[in-house]
């Protein structure tokens, strides 16, 4: 009988090692840990290399807060938001007929992560984002015409990392960076 082939445990990405560190800098500025502790925990999470060492590394710390979720909906018409507005973690945007329009470009972001969900089975959305922002296009099902986004090179590094998902029947996805 011969043993099932033993596989490496699966490295994290950049992106969780930096989540950790962000969640390190909350701790301490809320005032759950010491400067020596965030010293101490954060040349551990710079250290491993496995989600398992990671999540030890972070055991210390509170339980992280829920994501905020937000919905917008509307039946037909208009959804806009522009301006400085906070942005949810999550924010789930719904109309069956209508047009939406989000501006996230002077919008307050408080997660670096922030995921947009689209239930869209008419209607048809513009979404710009900041110039720095990271945009990814992940479970997005359409009917009709393909969304239209055209990536750029980040200008500085730490922009917001926007996640878009949901359903867009038979109107068109369009995504921007802002120009300023």
């Amino acid at each position: 009988m011969t043993s099932l082939p033993e596989y490496p445990p699966p490295r994290i990405s950049e992106d969780d090692r930096d989540t950790a560190v962000q969640r390190l800098q909350e701790a301490y500025a809320e005032g759950h840990i010491s400067h020596e502790e965030m010293d101490e925990l954060l040349h551990q999470v710079l250290a491993v290399a496995t989600r398992g060492e990671l999540v030890s590394a972070m055991a210390p710390l509170p339980a992280e807060k829920p994501a905020t979720t937000s919905t917008i909906a509307a039946a037909s018409g208009w959804i806009r938001r522009r301006g400085a507005w906070r942005v949810p973690r999550i924010l789930k945007v719904e109309s069956a007929y209508g047009k939406v329009n989000l501006d996230l470009s002077r919008a307050v972001f408080e997660h670096p992560v922030v995921d947009i969900e689209l239930q869209l089975p008419y209607g048809r959305a513009r979404i710009t984002v900041p110039r720095d922002a990271i945009v990814e296009i992940e479970d997005l099902r359409t009917e009709w015409k393909d969304p239209r986004y055209k990536p750029r090179r980040p200008s500085r590094p730490g922009g917001p990392r926007i996640r878009v998902s949901g359903v867009m029947g038979y109107g068109r996805l369009k995504i921007r960076h802002a120009r300023r």
